[in-house]
């Protein structure tokens, strides 16, 4: 499998988000070509700001694997991770983040993202560097995701 191929499946879990009440994020962990987890933002549902796909499949990810060290892994995210998810990556030490939507002005707006933080200029300046590569072979079926959310959830 590549990188479209595990990003396709972090699309799913965003896909099993809605279904859950979620927000429409997946995101799963993969190291030496395995997944080790994913997860869901289910983060409104469960009353918990810190219940974003991201961060559920690091936190998954460390129980599995019994340390909260995850070099070598990549996290694959179907929407830009926001500034608390890239940071509990970076403590995590993922080595890469794959991503397939970069969050928009309107995102923004609608409350989805913290501000405007651009994590690529954040992660120069950190001492530990994550391999950041977005991929956009599926901007816009992650938007319609978002858009069939948005009219379920009004």
């Amino acid at each position: 499998m590549n990188d479209k191929d595990y990003l396709k499946l972090a699309i799913k879990q965003a896909e099993e988000s809605v279904k859950q009440g979620g927000f429409p994020a997946g995101a799963l962990i993969v190291k030496n070509q395995k997944i080790i987890a994913k997860g869901i933002s289910l983060g409104f549902k469960l009353k918990d700001p810190t219940g974003h796909a991201e961060t559920s499949s690091v936190r998954k990810a460390c129980k599995k694997l019994n340390t909260v060290d995850l070099r070598g892994a990549t996290l694959y995210a179907s929407l830009q991770p926001c500034l608390m998810c890239f940071s509990v990556a970076n403590w995590a030490g993922i080595s890469r983040i794959v991503y397939g939507c970069k969050k928009t002005a309107e995102m923004v707006r609608k409350g989805y993202y913290e501000g405007k933080t651009d994590i690529s200029r954040i992660n120069k300046e950190n001492n530990w560097k994550i391999g950041i590569k977005y991929l956009s072979d599926y901007k816009e079926e992650i938007l319609n995701l978002i858009k069939l959310w948005e009219e379920n959830n009004k």
